[in-house]
C-alpha cells in the first residue's frame, strides 16, 4: 500500500484532483484528514468550523498514527491535504508519503478566497507552506512532484499523466471524468465550500479572470509572489 498526499491551497481545483484521483480503481481517497488539527491549533474562523471540529479527530499526530496503521483495502492511499494544516506536527511522517503539490496563481486565488475568508493572511493561502514543506521534502531525500492549476485545467490528460508517470503510478483515463453530485468521501465543509466540483463532471475548461483585482489584497498578492514563482519554476508543463 502506497500512501500519497496532496498539498494544495483554498481555491484550487484542489476537490476535483480527489475526485479525479477517486475514479482509480486502486486507490481509496481521504478529504483533509488534518483540518481539525489545523483549526484546534490556530484558533481561526472557518466557515462549519465548529462542526469541522466536533465531527473529525483533532489531534493531528493521532490522525496520522491511525491513517498509516489501518488497512484501507487499496494500493494507494491519496490523501487530500491543504499545505497550511502541516502544523506543529512531526516531519518524520512526511517521509512514509509520496507528495504532489498543487498550486495556483495567487492573482486568481485571492479573489475566490475572500468569499470564505473575508480577511485572509499569507497562512490562509497555503503558499509559504508549500514553499517550507518543498524544502523540508527536499532534506529528506524527496522531491515533490508540482502541478499549476492553470496548466491542468488547459490540458488535464497531458499534466496528469506526466503527475502520475513522475510518481511511478499507471494513469487511466478514468481519472479525466466523475459523476455529478457529491462523493461519500467529502468532509463535512462540503456545503460550504465544494458547490462547483459537485456540478461538475470532469475538470472544468480554463477562464481567465475578467474582474479587477480588489484593491485591499495587494499587499498579500506581493508576499505571495516569491513563493509562488519559486514553485510554479518546478512545476510540471
Amino acid at each position: 500500500m502506497k500512501f500519497l498526499s496532496l498539498w494544495s491551497g483554498p481555491r484550487n481545483v484542489s476537490t476535483a484532483l480527489m475526485y479525479s484521483f477517486a475514479q482509480r480503481p486502486d486507490t481509496h481517497v481521504i478529504d483533509e484528514p488534518l483540518y481539525a488539527h489545523y483549526l484546534s491549533q490556530t484558533a481561526v474562523e472557518h466557515p462549519g468550523g465548529i462542526e469541522v471540529l466536533q465531527a473529525m479527530e483533532n489531534d493531528g499526530e493521532k490522525v496520522l498514527a491511525d491513517l498509516f496503521a489501518n488497512d484501507h483495502s487499496a494500493d494507494l492511499v491519496f490523501l487530500k491535504n491543504m499545505a497550511h494544516h502541516w502544523i506543529h506536527l512531526n516531519d518524520d511522517w512526511l517521509a512514509k508519503m509520496g507528495h504532489l503539490f498543487l498550486i495556483r496563481d495567487p492573482k486568481e486565488m485571492l479573489p475566490s478566497l475572500i468569499n470564505q475568508i473575508p480577511q485572509p493572511v499569507l497562512r490562509d493561502t497555503g503558499l509559504k507552506m508549500q514553499y517550507d514543506l518543498y524544502h523540508t521534502m527536499k532534506a529528506q531525500g524527496r522531491t515533490p512532484e508540482i502541478i499549476d492549476s492553470k496548466r491542468l485545467l488547459l490540458n488535464p490528460a497531458d499534466i496528469l499523466r506526466k503527475a502520475c508517470n513522475a510518481l511511478e503510478i499507471p494513469f487511466t483515463e478514468a481519472m479525466l471524468r466523475w459523476e455529478v453530485g457529491a462523493r461519500p468521501e467529502d468532509g463535512v465543509w462540503a456545503k460550504h465550500w465544494y458547490h462547483t466540483v459537485h456540478q461538475s463532471t470532469g475538470f472544468s475548461p480554463y477562464k481567465t479572470k475578467t474582474e479587477p483585482f480588489p484593491d485591499q489584497l495587494l499587499p498579500l498578492l506581493e508576499e505571495c509572489k516569491p513563493y509562488y514563482q519559486f514553485l510554479l519554476e518546478r512545476a510540471i508543463e
